[in-house]
């Protein structure tokens, strides 16, 4: 592996790794002549990139292909001032592929063609630069941990270090039913629990990380039962994002804060997830309470599904007040 030219990076504000692929978006089926829009799109990047927006200092340490496509993500990261310093080119595996369908509606599907690339070759030792140079939080999902036994092992790697380093460990739990099913995922994901500062889940992905049902059997609330299974593991702090209704976090001291989700035409749900990662993690660098936290995530989320792309609609620091504006206004 060889690692992008350029200083040596200053401490960062968020440290984050995992794979960024070449991404092809049709607004229909796919078929001959259809019209495609090229970007790139990774999950951990997406929150980089939402991260450098507001003006924090996002390190994206990930491994791609010495090939066009790869050019392509380092230099779409790096335009976007997120720092590239740590990223990694492999010289024979190619840069990882999806494709992203409007099939009907609002529905989309996902093709992936990761199987092999270069980011499901990544070592623990491929991180140690990145570790080394430290950062206040480490960022951490389970598409990650899905891409092969060298990444999982990056993983665990890296939440032990940075939790010996007094890091903030956050982990979105980021399921895709593409790249392995729920139990495989549980068990990978449950081991690192220990490590785990504030883990980030969707209502339904709370079966995945801790292995119990969903729903409310014998009247006990199976979301309520999960988070406490979760903090009782070691998390300090579990977010529950709800979608369209929502998110809500609750702590290791018993302190509980909800807050409904804006209200804004929807465009493209891809990369909502990721947009509010972003906004939680936004707030807890700049040492906001749960509350705003929260609602910052939720702020950035807005902005992604209101938005064409996985993070090409995500707001500068000085934009996120826009959605407070009538709808229909113009800013002059």
């Amino acid at each position: 592996m060889s690692t992008a030219p350029g200083r040596v990076s200053a401490p960062a504000d968020v440290l984050t790794f995992g794979e960024t692929m070449l991404a092809a978006q049709l607004p229909g089926t796919l078929a001959v002549g259809a019209q495609a829009r090229t970007t790139v799109a990774g999950a951990e990047s997406n929150v980089a990139i939402g991260l450098a927006r507001l003006g924090h200092h996002a390190v994206w340490a990930g491994l791609v292909g010495d090939d066009e496509p790869g050019r392509l993500v380092l230099r779409t990261l790096r335009g976007e001032g997120v720092d590239i310093t740590r990223a990694g080119t492999h010289a024979t595996a190619p840069t990882g592929a999806m494709l992203r369908e409007r099939r009907v509606a609002d529905l989309a599907r996902v093709h992936y063609w990761r199987s092999h690339s270069a980011a499901s070759l990544l070592t623990a030792a491929d991180l140690a630069p990145a570790l080394g140079d430290g950062a206040r939080i480490l960022h951490l999902t389970g598409i990650t941990c899905a891409l092969g036994p060298g990444p999982l092992e990056a993983v665990r790697t890296a939440a032990a270090h940075a939790q010996a380093q007094g890091w903030t460990v956050t982990l979105d739990v980021n399921h895709r039913q593409r790249l392995w099913t729920a139990e495989e995922a549980g068990r990978a994901l449950r081991p690192l629990l220990p490590h785990v500062t504030v883990l980030i889940a969707s209502d339904d992905e709370l079966p995945v990380v801790t292995g119990m049902p969903g729903g409310t059997p014998d009247g006990e609330d199976g979301e309520e039962r999960a988070v406490g299974a979760l903090l009782d593991a070691g998390v300090r702090e579990v977010v529950v994002k709800r979608g369209g209704e929502g998110a809500a976090v609750r702590d290791r001291q018993g302190a509980r804060h909800s807050l409904p989700a804006l209200r804004v035409p929807v465009r493209d749900t891809v990369g909502a997830g990721d947009a509010f990662c972003a906004g939680y993690l936004s707030g807890l660098l700049d040492g906001l309470p749960p509350a705003g936290r929260l609602a910052r995530a939720n702020t950035l989320g807005a902005f992604a599904v209101a938005s064409d792309g996985d993070w090409e609609g995500l707001p500068r620091r000085d934009e996120l007040g826009l959605l407070d504006a009538a709808p229909g206004s113009a800013i002059r």
